[in-house]
């Protein structure tokens, strides 16, 4: 078993132990203990990455996994069509690592979409290489992209992600505006490092028609150097722009989603603040995720995880897999736990579980 900080799964359950299923519900969907019903389907495809961020990425990357124990394309496309037609899945967001990195992600995007025809599907990247494939994306049937994009300082950007590259960040976000991968969201991680950047980015968010998040640091940083005292809070964050811009509060459209949403000097343009530590929304969660090698992983925080994979190598038919994938999410826990006196952080890092 790999190292702590490498981001590999402390707890794989074997491929023939199914969880447990007592007291669920006889329904198709992904119900869990708690009453919520996961429709947001995550799918990581790799855990290699253009940058080094210091809030998700060691210094020297993750393992980059033999390509047999990756999910080829064939069979995302298989796991997400399922995921629609049988388990009330309504929205597919691509992830990694960076997946830009896969040769094949035209091909993921294109077999994806055929599976499931008409459900949105989105991209979360850094940007770094969208230039050259955001019209391929699109014309796949890419529907929208997240960029992440934490400053617009040259400096402060080469030292937060260990690369000098946010030329190509901006030349990506470009190419996407192009394509129409819209509507175009900015997802900015609240650092200490760039906290007094927020306004400037805020204000070039709104001149270049992006709708920018941002998201209070978590403890799925690969080098464990995060401490709540030390972490940016939504508050703080308001209080900066604040101090720039006329924030009025309209919260969410759906309570499911994530951010909080502040109408930025009367709208129509607004800020989204992600306040995952400290306006927690577990208790609405509705996200179901696949991990890069073909893991159900019910919660973000939850080291437990439920192998579809070799249930997929070994002839599993749709049904099959469905069941297993409805038995994975009923053990959802309740929350991330990270105000609880025996909070113990994922042995995952950000870029090994897929945003």
């Amino acid at each position: 078993m790999a190292a702590l900080s490498l981001g590999m799964p402390a707890v794989r359950r074997p491929p023939s132990a199914a969880p447990s299923i007592e007291g669920r519900p006889d329904v198709a969907g992904l119900v869990d203990r708690f009453g919520r019903v996961a429709r947001d389907l995550r799918v990581s495809i790799t855990s290699a990455c253009s940058l080094r961020c210091t809030y998700c990425m060691p210094a020297e990357g993750l393992p980059v996994f033999p390509r047999d124990e990756l999910l080829s394309a064939t069979e995302i496309a298989r796991l997400v069509g399922i995921a629609v037609r049988d388990l009330g899945v309504t929205e597919v967001r691509f992830t990694g690592g960076e997946p830009l990195t896969r040769a094949d992600l035209v091909e993921i995007i294109a077999l994806s979409a055929a599976a499931a025809p008409g459900t949105p599907l989105a991209l979360t990247t850094n940007g770094i290489g969208l230039d050259r494939k955001a019209q391929a994306l699109k014309d796949a049937g890419l529907s929208r992209v997240n960029v992440s994009l934490d400053t617009l300082d040259r400096e402060h950007f080469t030292r937060l992600t260990r690369r000098d590259r946010l030329p190509r960040v901006l030349d990506g976000i470009a190419a996407a505006h192009r394509a129409g991968l819209g509507p175009l969201k900015v997802n900015a991680v609240a650092m200490r490092e760039t906290l007094h950047d927020a306004p400037t980015l805020l204000a070039w968010a709104i001149e270049h028609g992006c709708r920018l998040r941002f998201i209070e640091q978590m403890p799925l940083d690969a080098d464990e150097t995060w401490r709540r005292a030390n972490m940016v809070d939504a508050q703080e964050l308001l209080d900066v722009l604040g101090a720039h811009f006329d924030l009025e509060p309209v919260g969410r459209d759906d309570p499911s989603a994530p951010a909080e949403e502040w109408l930025v000097d009367g709208g129509p343009a607004t800020v989204g603040v992600i306040a995952s530590v400290t306006r927690s929304f577990c208790a609405a969660c509705d996200r179901t995720r696949l991990t890069a090698e073909g893991t159900v992983r019910s919660c973000l925080f939850g080291d437990d995880e439920t192998d579809l994979r070799a249930m997929l190598r070994d002839g599993a038919s749709d049904a099959e897999l469905a069941a297993r994938w409805r038995a994975a999410m009923w053990g959802k826990q309740a929350g991330h736990g990270i105000d609880a006196a025996d909070f113990h952080r994922p042995v995952r890092s950000m870029g090994g579980i897929g945003g």
